[in-house]
């Protein structure tokens, strides 16, 4: 069984009662990890109670003891990286080494409209992305100043103190599918690679092509962790899966990516995933206010090693 993490949208309602309740739980309950969004709004213009990111990370990096946590993902498209490497690295200090800092290009068009943030033409975003990785990864790791000259973002002779405490630096998490512009930052910067709704067999496909990248980059294939955010949809018996479900078809939710099931069909889906080369899978829950389910996932899915 992979490592199994929590992963919450943090647009969909999360306040601090909410989010205090779901850390300390998903803690005691004895999950490796709890991630969550960086969104204002949800796609379709949702709009709901959303605590900003950075805020409730540094909350949370003081307040519990074990877990690994970060963001899944947090913008380059709205977070300028060097913000995003200021907070990372004095959260991860703060953490003890805990935050994986993962970053992304940004996708969501009505946020960015809303708010009044370029998200650009995917080219041009990815772009972008590029140079934001590389500052973000040569701010935090580089022992001298870092000067850069991109279109995007320009540094001169720039430094971060205090550094970064934890040996290697804080650890970069680069999220996405692309198997050419993506995994090729994954390989050349990143300490994880995070995969998004993937059924095996494709997370199988694109971390092979990843283990090729990172040989062609130098670097040793295990030096990377390989993670895989699902939603998952859970039924401790029949009937609740039926209920959860709401009407849904299970397989046509797995052939999109979703891991669905009861506690047995769960397992198996999660051991298919740890087959296609995952470390850690991050389940979406969405039922933030569901402890008593989310009790039931934990009994489900966490081997006595991890309890």
């Amino acid at each position: 069984m992979p490592d199994i993490a929590i992963m919450i949208e943090g647009q969909q309602g999360l306040t601090w009662d909410r989010w205090q309740r779901i850390a300390r739980t998903v803690e005691d309950l004895g999950f490796d990890g709890l991630f969550r969004s960086d969104h204002f709004t949800d796609a379709d213009g949702t709009t709901d109670d959303s605590l900003e990111l950075w805020t409730s990370l540094t909350w949370l990096a003081d307040n519990t003891d074990d877990i690994e946590f970060g963001p899944l993902v947090t913008p380059v498209s709205f977070r300028h990286p060097v913000f995003t490497a200021r907070m990372g690295k004095d959260v991860d200090n703060l953490a003890d080494g805990r935050l994986v800092l993962g970053v992304g290009a940004g996708w969501q068009e009505y946020e960015h409209d809303t708010f009044g943030f370029d998200l650009l033409p995917v080219e041009q975003r990815f772009d972008r992305f590029e140079e934001g990785v590389h500052v973000v990864a040569s701010l935090l790791r580089a022992d001298e100043p870092v000067s850069f000259d991109g279109e995007y973002f320009e540094l001169d002779g720039a430094t971060l103190l205090p550094r970064p405490e934890r040996p290697g630096g804080t650890r970069l998490l680069v999220g996405g599918n692309g198997p050419n512009r993506t995994l090729a930052l994954v390989a050349e910067y990143a300490d994880e690679w995070n995969g998004v709704m993937l059924r095996p067999e494709e997370y199988s496909r694109l971390n092979d092509r990843l283990d090729d990248l990172l040989r062609e980059e130098g670097r040793d294939p295990d030096d990377v962790r390989r993670s895989l955010m699902v939603p998952v949809v859970f039924g401790r018996d029949e009937d609740e899966l039926k209920a959860v479900l709401d009407g849904r078809d299970p397989d046509e939710l797995r052939a999109e990516g979703h891991v669905v099931g009861t506690p047995g069909e769960v397992r198996e889906q999660l051991d298919a995933i740890e087959d296609a080369g995952a470390d850690r899978v991050m389940l979406q829950w969405l039922a933030m206010e569901d402890f008593d389910r989310l009790t039931a996932l934990a009994d489900a899915t966490l081997s006595a090693t991890h309890r």
